[in-house]
């Protein structure tokens, strides 16, 4: 193997049958990098490898089987000798207000979303801790910073990546490993479409809240503004940055719905500075005066 060889980065992805995970596989394979692309049905992506071969390894694998998550890092690291970049990309969306949420569904998708993000961080990080050196890409949401009727327990778990993606940053930081949480908008993909699972649970208390936006995110499947293709090409740049963000945002929805989540949050900590401060001790000075 060549010097250039082994200095090509090499990514592993998960979730690369369509979607954000297919173009940023496809970013990332034009470009010259090596890649594994991985889905839970290996047919989904051995395209991806007929078209690039040497450079793309398909393989099977399935973040809620630690077995399957295990083997696909093993024949990665045996392929092309190391994972430089890890790209948690699988998951999906789930439609409910909080009272109709089907117990079986909900731990389903935070098996998916939350426990197999963490199942393969786990694989991988001990290889990129012993090379001291690595670049980790959590895929979250807008909706890991802003939640609303319908999606409660999507929040829930991107919410949940969040918090673990930003104890992550710090703890790997001093070992030369970071972190970066991505957080799209609506990108034109199959997420509010075949992808998107929902309760068949419909309370009427609910129609005019959970049940209203449950049909406008459905309907909004096809006519999202956010393109894939150029945001895998802004996660790339992140990836190739000598100091990539904690946080990148991915779309002017996704940009103008974080500042107004962050105003409101300002103001209602403003609004209620004294309430706030009134649980802290009394003060001794403040006891003796």
């Amino acid at each position: 193997m060549s010097n250039e060889t082994t200095r090509t980065p090499v990514w592993m992805i998960t979730g690369c049958s369509s979607g954000l995970g297919r173009a940023l596989a496809e970013h990332a394979l034009e470009r010259g990098d090596r890649v594994a692309v991985t889905a839970r049905d290996r047919d989904t992506v051995t395209d991806l490898a007929a078209r690039h071969p040497g450079r793309a390894l398909a393989l099977a694998l399935d973040v809620t089987d630690p077995a399957s998550v295990n083997a696909a890092v093993r024949a990665c690291e045996a392929e092309f000798g190391r994972v430089d970049v890890l790209v948690n990309n699988a998951g999906y969306g789930y439609l409910a207000a909080i009272e109709e949420g089907e117990d079986p569904a909900v731990r389903a998708l935070f098996d998916t979303n939350v426990h197999g993000v963490v199942t393969v961080l786990k694989a991988v990080l001990p290889g990129m801790r012993a090379r001291r050196a690595g670049r980790i890409v959590n895929v979250s949401s807008f909706g890991g910073l802003a939640a609303f009727a319908a999606t409660g327990y999507y929040h829930a778990t991107k919410f949940a990546v969040e918090g673990l993606s930003e104890s992550l940053a710090a703890e790997v930081a001093p070992l030369g490993i970071a972190v970066t949480i991505v957080e799209p908008g609506g990108l034109r993909t199959r997420w509010a479409g075949a992808s998107m699972q929902q309760s068949p649970v419909r309370l009427d208390d609910y129609e005019q809240t959970a049940g209203k936006r449950r049909d406008s995110t459905l309907a909004v499947s096809g006519r999202q503004p956010g393109d894939p293709v150029r945001a895998a090409a802004a996660i790339a740049a992140v990836v190739d940055a000598d100091a990539p963000p904690l946080r990148l945002l991915l779309g002017s929805d996704a940009l103008a719905g974080a500042r107004a989540r962050m105003d409101r949050v300002r103001q209602e900590i403003d609004a209620n500075q004294a309430l706030t401060e009134s649980a802290d001790l009394e003060k001794a000075s403040a006891r003796s005066s």
